[in-house]
Formats: C-alpha cells, structure tokens, sequence
C-alpha cells in the first residue's frame, strides 16, 4: 500500500516533541505527566510495546467479543485488529489502564507453523484497540492470526497478503459493500459475504449512522443521535456484536473508507448537515474520526489529529489491480444549488469547485497517469456518472451530493480515464445497484470508463423490484442495470475481465433471508463500459 501525501496530517511539532520524551523516558505515565496529547498516542496507531509494570488483567468474560479484523495487505504484511470489550475490562478492575495483548500470525489454523508474534499495549486513549502492524510475511499467501491477553484467547481470523509489487497476477477476488444501517435490518447478507472465496473485502462508507432511536426500525439504536466520542464509540460497539459482520472482519482482509453517516448526514468538509456552529461541528468530526480509526483495521499514517485524518491511499495486487481508495467528504466544497436532487444552478459549474480536494486529487490524477496496473480501480463513495431526476413541478435535477454536482471536478477525472488503462469506479452510498458507462462528455461522447454501484447492506429496510419499464434508465440510458433490493457486489478480476455479480437479499427486515443474483454485468480488458451478461 503507497500512501497519499499527508496533507499536513499525523503528528504536529508538539506531538512529535512529546513523543521523543515518551520514547525517551520510557513510561506512558511520564508521558502523560509531562502533557503528551491524546493525538500523539493515536499518531503511535495502537502499536505500542508493553513495558515492564504494564499489569495484564485476568479477564473473567471475553475480552474479544468485538472481534477481530485485518486490513490494508501489503505483499509482506497485513494490519491485525482488535479491541477489548468495556465490559470485560471492568470486570477486571482496569477501565482506565493500559493493557498488554499479544498477537499471533501462523501458516496454519491450528497455530503449529508460527509466522511472526508480538506485543502491543491496548490503552484507553485508543479506546483500549490495537492496531497492530505485522510485517515479514510471504507474499500471496494465507496466514491465520489471533490475539491473546488476561488467559483469554480470540477467535481465529483469516486473512492474505498481496502479491509482489508488479508480479504476474491471475486474479483478484473482491466483494464491495456499504450503508449498514443497524435499525434498517439484518446484517444477513454479511453471512452470505462471509461465504465466499474472497481476497479482499471493500467497504465505501457509512459503516455507522449517526441518527437517533427509530422505534419502528427492525432493530432499534440505543439512545438519541451522537455527537461525542464516548457516544460514536458505544454505537460502533453496537453495530460491532453482529455476528454475521464480525464473521466477515474475521474471514478477509478489508480495505475501508468512510461516507458521511459516519460523522453527519451530507456533511461536507467543515460544513454539517444542520445548523451548528462550525467549532462544535469540528469537535463532533474529530470524535466520529477518531472512534472510526479505533474501530476499523487502518494503518498508523490514517491516525487522526484532531478533526483531520489521511484516508486516501493506494492498495496493489502485483500487475492487475491498482486501487485508488478515495475521501469525497473531508476536502469538498459545500453542495451547491442546496442539497440532495435540485434543478441546475449556476454555482454547480464553479470552476474552482473540488470534491476531493487540492492535495488528494492532484495525488489522484498523478496516480493514474503513472499507474502501470491493467486494471485502475477507484474505490469510493458517492455516484460518479450523471444521475437526472425530475421534481415535482417537472423540472430536471441532479444530485448535489455526488460528482454531479461537482461537474467540472468531474470533468477533470474523466479527461484523464481517457488515456487510463481500464479505469473503473466502485461506488456505494445510494443504497441501489447500478452499473454503467462514463462518457468523457454528453451521451454522444467516447466512453471512457466504468461504474459500479453497490446497493445498501441493510439501510432503507427491504427494497423493492424495479419495474420492467425502468424509468431511471429511461432518463439515463448510459446504466445498463438497476436493482433496488439491498445487497453487495462480488467481484472477480482477470487479465482479461472483471466480472461483477450483484448479490443481493429478498429482505433484510427480518433475518436469515436467501441469496440472489439479480444480475452480472462484465467490463472487457481495453473496452470502456460495462456489458451485461444475459
């Protein structure tokens, strides 16, 4: 995984001057004394060494019961997850203490051929998780690792490295998923996930929402909507005891970024959905970053500062795959002609108007002009071809909360995809399947990519089937599928293809639904666009 540029992210002076003090005098408690900041432990990423007095609790319920994940493969190594339950560790006198945990990585699952073991030191700054980077493994290969503090042990999990940078790849299997509303419904298309031959699982945002109790929901959030650290930590920890998605953490190595329930509603940079002053609103943002970095299997350079954290970032699998894993939350402008589908208005077309941000998409377009891979996927959040609705007084619209209402931002990619090999966009967020061409202009326009939209895990309960006269594809011939039942995309990449399934679940207000394919759509090596396979 290369990273993006920092953009001024990670440790500050301050931070860094703390840290050598840290370093220097060898305690967390001389740390703290001497004033370190909580953002100088979580720049550390969870991976710091347990020290001699760190007293290890003996745990009388399962300190695991979160689960355990890995994330980001690297040809050598992979980052190891987990977090200790609250729980568990007040049961054990130690809510507030560090707590050394040990992890274990093996050829095997019974633990015989050991690869690489460690020790990281699970503080409360970080909400008692680990992050914990292992490297020295071989390339594309399967390793089994497990966690162990206080006489407990975790449950296995599975994981697999990358192959060599540039080497001869096959193939890639890959799922992409995103909005789990936990209210909304069950998890039981993670099941079904879980139940494939992955490589790699991507997550595109809106892992939590941030809204208050619905009492008609299938099954209801604890508690009002949240807005502080404390508050975002609990609703992670609940979305967490889903079984069926801890079996999907434990089974595959994810590649995660975030969308905007996972701070506020269509936030956009320093801008929320609602009235809020804009000093509280960041303090709500750097309380939803940090639970979103405690919580999910990233790297220490993804470590948050305050209200700002580094997401974007490369992830290769050897000569087939590059992926392009993208923020379109964090740097954006705010929406324009107001918010979700609106008639056209002139501040759309602002030239200066950026989704990503200055940094991250000059990062972006270098990228791809410089990418050696067959197949440029970008892994993102929010519709990237043009979606045309129509209000109620029979006007066109579009949606100003995605690339259509960043048009000439937009047009910059598009300029670019033109002489990319095989770039291909996957995009979660609007809770329906879609699949389609991206034009370099108007539908008269060369196609110069592709776009695969994923529909919702669980959020806005159990879909429906789309008529056969299909008036979206109607108004935007350019998609050749639309479903709106909820589900994910499995996706399997060759040399010569990738092959995106639809999967998807009769209901999910009601668990252990049946799985379906409603459609396969195909994307040909040196043929822009998608095919639908009949």
């Amino acid at each position: 995984m290369r990273d993006g540029p920092s953009s001024g992210m990670g440790m500050g002076i301050d931070d860094l001057r703390w840290f050598e003090l840290f370093n220097r005098r060898g305690t967390r408690r001389d740390f703290l004394r001497a004033g370190g900041s909580a953002a100088a432990l979580i720049a550390c990423g969870g991976a710091l060494p347990a020290r001699r007095g760190d007293r290890t609790p003996r745990f009388r319920s399962d300190p695991f019961e979160l689960g355990v994940a890995s994330g980001d493969p690297l040809p050598d190594g992979v980052v190891l997850w987990t977090r200790l339950g609250g729980a568990s560790l007040a049961e054990a006198g130690t809510p507030t203490a560090p707590v050394p945990v040990r992890w274990e990585v093996a050829e095997d699952e019974a633990f015989s051929r050991m690869a690489r073991s460690g020790e990281s030191l699970a503080i409360p700054e970080l909400g008692h998780s680990v992050h914990a980077e292992v490297d020295g493994l071989e390339p594309g290969r399967v390793y089994h690792y497990r966690f162990i503090s206080g006489g407990a042990v975790s449950r296995v999990g599975r994981t697999r490295t990358a192959p060599p940078p540039g080497a001869p790849t096959d193939r890639l299997r890959f799922a992409f998923c995103s909005c789990q509303n936990f209210e909304d419904g069950y998890y039981t298309a993670f099941r079904h996930m879980a139940n494939e031959d992955l490589d790699l699982v991507v997550h595109l945002g809106d892992y939590i929402y941030e809204g208050g109790q619905n009492q008609r929901g299938a099954r209801p959030h604890d508690g009002p909507e949240i807005f502080s650290l404390d508050q975002y930590r609990a609703r992670y920890a609940l979305y967490r005891t889903d079984l069926d998605l801890q079996a999907v953490h434990a089974g595959f190595a994810w590649t995660a970024t975030w969308d905007d329930h996972d701070v506020d509603n269509n936030y956009a940079a320093g801008v929320p959905e609602n009235d809020q002053a804009p000093e509280a609103f960041m303090l709500r943002r750097a309380a939803a970053y940090q639970a979103y970095y405690e919580f999910m299997p990233l790297r220490r350079r993804s470590a948050p500062s305050g209200p700002e954290m580094s997401m974007y970032r490369t992830v290769a699998f050897g000569d087939l795959v590059s992926m392009k894993v993208l923020d379109t939350r964090q740097y954006r402008d705010d929406q324009a002609c107001g918010d979700r589908f609106k008639p056209d208005c002139e501040g759309r077309w602002g030239p200066d108007r950026t989704l990503l941000g200055q940094a991250q998409e000059d990062w972006l377009l270098r990228g791809l002009h410089e990418s050696p891979a067959r197949w440029n996927v970008l892994a993102q959040q929010v519709m990237m071809a043009p979606l045309r609705n129509w209000d109620t007084e029979g006007r066109p619209t579009n949606s100003m909360d995605t690339w259509d209402g960043y048009p000439v931002a937009r047009q910059r990619v598009l300029d670019v995809f033109e002489s990319v090999r095989n770039p291909v966009v996957l995009t979660g967020d609007i809770h329906s399947s879609w699949a389609g061409d991206l034009h370099l202009g108007d539908a008269r326009s060369p196609v110069v990519g592709a776009e695969l939209v994923c529909s919702s895990i669980s959020t806005n309960g159990d879909g429906y089937d789309v008529p056969a006269q299909d008036g979206f594809i109607e108004w935007n011939p350019h998609f050749k599928f639309h479903d709106e039942r909820r589900g994910y995309v499995s996706c399997e990449v060759t040399p010569d293809r990738i092959t995106a399934s639809f999967r998807a679940l009769p209901y999910v207000r009601e668990p252990d639904a049946p799985l379906q394919t409603r459609g396969v759509l195909v994307v040909e090596e040196g043929r822009p666009g998608v095919v639908r396979d009949l």
